[in-house]
């Protein structure tokens, strides 16, 4: 099968495409054909070494987000057939890219996966486990500061992945949101239904105070800027400590899989109650052209890598 590996840490220059073995099932396995795998910022910085935990040995295989159809199964593993639609998340915080999704096939544990509803493209599926799983995951941290009712929050990159579900999910949970949206990108945004649209180049300390703040992005500093004191800032990123003056309180959210989430999320998306966007498909093959874009900036979706 065809793939695409990082062979050294760098820029986009160092992911080639190459013949890879053909996996196969183990237990409580199937082999998903991939129709559609995400490409995130994570993808560009497993290449230079700049996640969590540090640089990963090459090569590697990048890509988190997978969509497609399951061609084989273990043995012993009844959850899904041959010919199924899933989509799935391979959680690449513990597989380090082996396996990644940047391949026409993958062997993956069936709890990583989740079945995917014919209304949705394999593309459009492909935007959603890592993304939407942390942004849901984050709010819940938001959720332990027991914010009275109707209290406001902040969502920085709010056009982005991430910030897009955050939005979407914090007026699902009963939120007034102020939703900081990319240059040219207003709109999305308040089409997703966002109570005040902040510019990208606004002093967010002139926006509060709010309740609380994801800090998608993250901004750091700047946006722990808009809440008040005693209030929340949960960042997708690790950032510099805030000031403890204030009392602010400072979460970390790194994603976790979570499987029965997954499925609500994936429901969600089926049923037109969270939306999401693809700027652009490309080929599997030019996955190097793929992060070039992503570092350019400036997409109003995300990118998807697709195979015949």
């Amino acid at each position: 099968m065809l793939g695409v590996v990082a062979t050294a840490l760098g820029g986009p220059e160092v992911l080639q495409v190459t013949e890879l073995p053909d996996p196969e099932a183990g237990p409580g396995q199937v082999v998903v054909r991939i129709r559609a795998v995400c490409v995130h910022p994570a993808d560009v910085a497993s290449t230079t070494g700049e996640i969590p935990r540090g640089p990963v040995p090459t090569p590697f295989s990048p890509g988190w987000d997978i969509a497609g159809e399951v061609a084989s199964v273990g043995p012993g593993t009844a959850e899904f057939a041959v010919g199924d639609r899933v989509v799935g998340m391979i959680p690449w915080y513990l597989t380090r890219g082996n396996p990644g999704g940047y391949a026409e096939f993958v062997a993956a544990d069936t709890d990583w996966l989740v079945p995917l509803p014919d209304g949705v493209d394999f593309a459009a599926a492909s935007t959603v486990p890592l993304n939407a799983q942390t942004a849901q995951q984050g709010l819940a941290l938001v959720s332990l500061a027991m914010l009275p009712a109707g209290s406001s929050i902040l969502v920085t990159g709010a056009s982005g992945g991430v910030g897009g579900f955050a939005t979407q999910l914090a007026l699902q949970s009963g939120f007034r949101v102020l939703a900081q949206a990319g240059h040219d990108d207003e709109q999305w945004v308040r089409d997703l239904g966002a109570h005040e649209v902040v510019s990208r180049s606004a002093d967010l300390a002139a926006v509060g105070p709010v309740s609380a703040v994801f800090d998608a992005i993250p901004l750091g500093e700047a946006a722990a800027a808009a809440v008040e004191d005693r209030g929340i800032v949960v960042t997708t990123r690790p950032t510099p400590p805030i000031v403890p003056a204030r009392g602010v309180r400072q979460e970390l959210q790194l994603i976790r899989h979570d499987h029965e989430l997954l499925a609500v999320l994936v429901g969600q998306v089926a049923a037109g109650q969270l939306r999401t966007r693809v700027a652009a498909t490309m080929p599997l093959t030019e996955a190097a052209d793929a992060h070039r874009r992503v570092l350019a900036g400036g997409l109003h979706g995300k990118i998807v890598l697709t195979t015949g």
